[in-house]
């Protein structure tokens, strides 16, 4: 059974660091791309990072590229978002979801929330400025 637990939000000034982490079970980052979702009260979920760990790339939305980034640790089955520089407009509660490879034959759009067929419970991150 797939299962993914998302920690690592808090209270953050602006400008200040926090980094998230998405420990998945009962599955392989092998045979799964993890991605990272943000709502905003009021908005949509849109995504904000992805990580094939198998093939080792890494897709960034462009409001988060060059402060965030995203990195796995295979034998702890985690994935890590290291966000960086952050302001008020990443405040918002994060989501990790998991999508299928198909044994690396799927490459899925990785910013639509309709590819993931796993998710965690979401970590809040408020930025205070």
């Amino acid at each position: 059974d797939v299962q993914l637990q998302a920690s690592g939000g808090g209270l953050v000034q602006a400008g200040g660091s926090l980094r998230l982490s998405c420990v998945g079970s009962g599955f392989s980052l092998d045979a799964y791309g993890i991605g990272w979702f943000r709502q905003a009260p009021g908005n949509a979920r849109e995504g904000v990072s992805y990580i094939n760990t198998k093939e080792g790339y890494t897709y960034y939305a462009s409001s988060v590229k060059g402060r965030f980034t995203i990195t796995s640790d295979y034998a702890k089955n985690t994935v890590y978002l290291q966000m960086n520089s952050l302001n008020p407009e990443d405040t918002a509660v994060y989501y990790c979801g998991a999508v299928y490879l198909y044994g690396g034959t799927y490459y899925p759009t990785w910013y639509s929330r309709s590819e993931y067929g796993h998710w965690g419970q979401g970590t809040l991150v408020t930025v205070s400025s």
